[in-house]
Protein backbone atom coordinates (compact mmCIF):
# COMPACT_ATOMS: atom_id res chain seq x y z
CA UNK A 1 0.00 0.00 0.00
CA UNK A 2 2.84 2.42 0.65
CA UNK A 3 4.02 2.69 -3.00
CA UNK A 4 0.49 3.54 -4.09
CA UNK A 5 0.10 6.28 -1.46
CA UNK A 6 3.52 7.70 -2.35
CA UNK A 7 2.24 8.31 -5.89
CA UNK A 8 -1.35 9.32 -5.21
CA UNK A 9 -0.82 11.82 -2.38
CA UNK A 10 1.87 13.90 -4.13
CA UNK A 11 -0.05 13.73 -7.44
CA UNK A 12 -3.28 14.85 -5.80
CA UNK A 13 -1.44 17.64 -4.01
CA UNK A 14 0.14 18.82 -7.29
CA UNK A 15 -3.26 18.90 -9.04
CA UNK A 16 -4.87 20.77 -6.13
CA UNK A 17 -2.11 23.39 -6.16
CA UNK A 18 -2.44 23.82 -9.93
CA UNK A 19 -6.18 24.42 -9.62
CA UNK A 20 -5.72 26.91 -6.78
CA UNK A 21 -3.06 28.79 -8.74
CA UNK A 22 -5.38 29.31 -11.73
CA UNK A 23 -7.19 32.67 -11.76
CA UNK A 24 -10.97 32.48 -11.44
CA UNK A 25 -11.27 34.35 -14.74
CA UNK A 26 -9.03 36.30 -17.06
CA UNK A 27 -8.27 39.86 -15.98
CA UNK A 28 -10.66 42.41 -17.48
CA UNK A 29 -8.75 43.85 -20.43
CA UNK A 30 -10.50 47.22 -20.15
CA UNK A 31 -8.93 47.99 -16.77
CA UNK A 32 -6.70 51.05 -17.08
CA UNK A 33 -6.77 54.56 -18.50
CA UNK A 34 -7.83 55.38 -22.06
CA UNK A 35 -7.45 58.63 -24.02
CA UNK A 36 -9.88 59.67 -26.79
CA UNK A 37 -8.33 59.56 -30.28
CA UNK A 38 -10.36 62.21 -32.14
CA UNK A 39 -8.58 61.60 -35.45
CA UNK A 40 -9.82 57.99 -35.56
CA UNK A 41 -13.31 58.67 -34.16
CA UNK A 42 -16.58 59.49 -35.91
CA UNK A 43 -19.44 61.27 -34.13
CA UNK A 44 -22.85 61.42 -35.76
CA UNK A 45 -24.64 63.74 -35.29
CA UNK A 46 -21.73 65.44 -33.52
CA UNK A 47 -20.14 67.64 -32.54
CA UNK A 48 -17.31 65.64 -31.01
CA UNK A 49 -16.00 66.47 -27.55
CA UNK A 50 -12.69 68.29 -27.37
CA UNK A 51 -11.21 65.58 -25.12
CA UNK A 52 -12.04 62.62 -22.90
CA UNK A 53 -10.10 60.34 -20.58
CA UNK A 54 -11.74 57.13 -19.39
CA UNK A 55 -10.59 55.18 -16.36
CA UNK A 56 -11.81 51.66 -15.65
CA UNK A 57 -11.03 50.07 -12.27
CA UNK A 58 -11.83 46.53 -11.12
CA UNK A 59 -14.90 46.44 -8.87
CA UNK A 60 -16.03 42.96 -7.87
CA UNK A 61 -17.48 41.21 -10.93
CA UNK A 62 -17.51 44.46 -12.88
CA UNK A 63 -15.94 47.87 -13.24
CA UNK A 64 -15.88 51.33 -11.74
CA UNK A 65 -15.92 53.77 -14.63
CA UNK A 66 -14.97 57.44 -14.69
CA UNK A 67 -14.90 59.61 -17.82
CA UNK A 68 -13.57 63.15 -17.56
CA UNK A 69 -13.46 65.45 -20.51
CA UNK A 70 -14.30 68.68 -22.24
CA UNK A 71 -17.38 68.86 -24.46
CA UNK A 72 -17.59 70.64 -27.83
CA UNK A 73 -18.55 73.90 -26.10
CA UNK A 74 -15.59 73.80 -23.72
CA UNK A 75 -17.52 72.64 -20.64
CA UNK A 76 -16.03 70.06 -18.28
CA UNK A 77 -17.80 66.68 -18.26
CA UNK A 78 -17.83 63.86 -15.74
CA UNK A 79 -19.64 60.53 -16.15
CA UNK A 80 -19.40 57.80 -13.49
CA UNK A 81 -20.83 54.37 -12.73
CA UNK A 82 -20.03 51.09 -11.05
CA UNK A 83 -21.59 48.05 -12.72
CA UNK A 84 -21.19 44.29 -12.98
CA UNK A 85 -21.25 42.30 -16.22
CA UNK A 86 -24.56 40.71 -15.21
CA UNK A 87 -26.95 42.60 -17.49
CA UNK A 88 -28.61 44.35 -14.52
CA UNK A 89 -29.25 48.10 -14.59
CA UNK A 90 -26.89 50.24 -12.51
CA UNK A 91 -27.15 54.00 -11.94
CA UNK A 92 -25.00 56.23 -14.14
CA UNK A 93 -24.19 59.77 -13.12
CA UNK A 94 -23.45 62.74 -15.36
CA UNK A 95 -24.59 61.16 -18.63
CA UNK A 96 -26.76 63.62 -20.62
CA UNK A 97 -28.83 60.89 -22.28
CA UNK A 98 -29.19 58.11 -19.69
CA UNK A 99 -29.73 57.36 -16.00
CA UNK A 100 -28.85 53.62 -15.97
CA UNK A 101 -26.40 51.30 -17.69
CA UNK A 102 -26.18 47.51 -17.93
CA UNK A 103 -23.10 45.55 -19.00
CA UNK A 104 -22.66 42.11 -20.55
CA UNK A 105 -19.33 40.50 -21.35
CA UNK A 106 -19.15 38.85 -24.78
CA UNK A 107 -15.56 37.56 -24.45
CA UNK A 108 -12.21 38.64 -22.98
CA UNK A 109 -11.96 41.62 -25.35
CA UNK A 110 -15.60 42.47 -26.00
CA UNK A 111 -18.53 43.79 -23.97
CA UNK A 112 -21.94 45.29 -24.69
CA UNK A 113 -23.73 47.99 -22.75
CA UNK A 114 -27.26 49.28 -22.75
CA UNK A 115 -28.10 52.78 -21.57
CA UNK A 116 -31.62 53.64 -20.46
CA UNK A 117 -33.48 56.80 -19.56
CA UNK A 118 -36.54 56.34 -17.32
CA UNK A 119 -36.51 52.60 -18.11
CA UNK A 120 -36.43 53.04 -21.90
CA UNK A 121 -33.41 51.87 -23.94
CA UNK A 122 -31.79 54.91 -25.56
CA UNK A 123 -28.28 53.77 -26.57
CA UNK A 124 -26.51 50.45 -27.11
CA UNK A 125 -22.72 50.25 -27.29
CA UNK A 126 -20.45 47.45 -28.49
CA UNK A 127 -16.93 47.75 -26.97
CA UNK A 128 -13.96 45.93 -28.52
CA UNK A 129 -10.38 46.04 -27.27
CA UNK A 130 -7.68 45.28 -29.83
CA UNK A 131 -5.77 42.02 -29.47
CA UNK A 132 -2.60 43.95 -28.58
CA UNK A 133 -4.54 45.80 -25.86
CA UNK A 134 -3.48 49.24 -27.11
CA UNK A 135 -6.78 50.53 -28.49
CA UNK A 136 -10.49 50.31 -27.74
CA UNK A 137 -13.34 50.96 -30.17
CA UNK A 138 -16.86 51.81 -29.02
CA UNK A 139 -19.67 51.58 -31.57
CA UNK A 140 -22.82 53.27 -30.25
CA UNK A 141 -26.30 53.48 -31.75
CA UNK A 142 -29.47 55.00 -30.38
CA UNK A 143 -31.15 58.32 -29.72
CA UNK A 144 -29.82 61.23 -27.69
CA UNK A 145 -31.83 63.50 -25.37
CA UNK A 146 -32.54 65.86 -28.30
CA UNK A 147 -34.20 63.01 -30.23
CA UNK A 148 -31.35 62.79 -32.74
CA UNK A 149 -30.15 59.41 -34.03
CA UNK A 150 -26.70 58.47 -32.70
CA UNK A 151 -24.27 56.45 -34.81
CA UNK A 152 -20.82 56.89 -33.24
CA UNK A 153 -17.57 55.00 -33.67
CA UNK A 154 -15.22 56.23 -30.97
CA UNK A 155 -11.61 55.10 -30.60
CA UNK A 156 -9.51 55.31 -27.44
CA UNK A 157 -5.78 54.64 -26.98
CA UNK A 158 -4.42 53.08 -23.80
CA UNK A 159 -2.35 55.54 -21.77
Amino acid sequence: MQPFSRLVVPGTLAIALAVIAQPAHAADQVIGTWELNLAKSKYSPGPAPKSQTRTYEAAGAGVKFTAKGVDAEGKATLVEYTASYDGQDSPIGGHPDADTISLKRVDDLTADSTLKKAGKVVITTHRVISKDGKSMTLTSKGTNAKGQAIDNVVVFDRK
